[in-house]
């Protein structure tokens, strides 16, 4: 399949930092979620579709490159990262591009609200980056390295089925279809969860 770089999809909902998604905080959460960048956190591949020098707008909601192009997120992942960071939850990026340093570059020029709306570098929301071409095992063997979690503690999010590999690790993935939503990171969750007994736990602890 062949992805087209979507513009309308990565404008940003003004207002929508500090807003958490909804029943986010109910329930036991995974300690690391991880993303994966293009078409995941942007509608574009970041070695493809831009071409550097990049230059941020004087809001840092999006970024120009050398033609004019402008990039920047799906709309509610600004609110996903200010509230998973809010929660305490780790956040780590898992990507393949042969582009790394542009995308490490385009994490620094996207500003994201914190929930007391103060806005700051996208890429300090992330704790931990694992940005280079090859196997998404790669990149989660250098994750559960870097955190000492167990790889059953991580949730996957992606947009390609073939790195559904990773659930060999004990990774649970997550598939997207159009980036990164709520409603998406809910049902990411409930995944894990259910993968997990927690959802089973939660029903028995109702029935008390």
């Amino acid at each position: 399949m062949v992805k087209k770089l979507s513009k309308s999809l990565g404008a940003p909902v003004e207002g929508s930092a500090s807003t958490p998604p909804s029943r986010f905080s109910e329930g036991v959460l995974p300690k690391l979620i991880v993303f994966d960048l293009d078409y995941t956190l942007w509608p574009f591949w970041v070695d493809t579709h831009v071409t550097p020098p990049l230059k941020a707008a004087s809001t840092h909601d999006s970024v120009k490159d050398r033609f004019g192009e402008s990039f920047s997120f799906y709309n509610e992942v600004p609110s996903i990262l200010s509230s998973l960071q809010a929660s305490g939850v780790k956040v780590g990026a898992a990507s393949r591009t042969s582009a790394p340093d542009l995308g490490r570059e385009m994490l620094r020029l996207l500003h994201v609200a914190d929930t007391d709306g103060k806005k700051r570098k996208a890429i300090e929301f992330f704790d931990h980056m694992e940005i280079y071409p090859g196997s998404k095992i790669t990149h989660f063997n250098k994750l559960q390295k870097a955190t000492g979690l167990r790889y059953e503690d991580m949730l996957f999010f992606d947009d390609e089925a073939r790195n559904r590999n990773v659930e060999s690790l004990g990774v649970t993935m997550y598939l997207v279809r159009d980036g990164v939503s709520r409603a998406e990171l809910e049902n990411g969750i409930k995944d894990w969860r259910k993968r997990h007994g927690h959802d089973v736990a939660r029903a028995a602890d109702t029935n008390i």
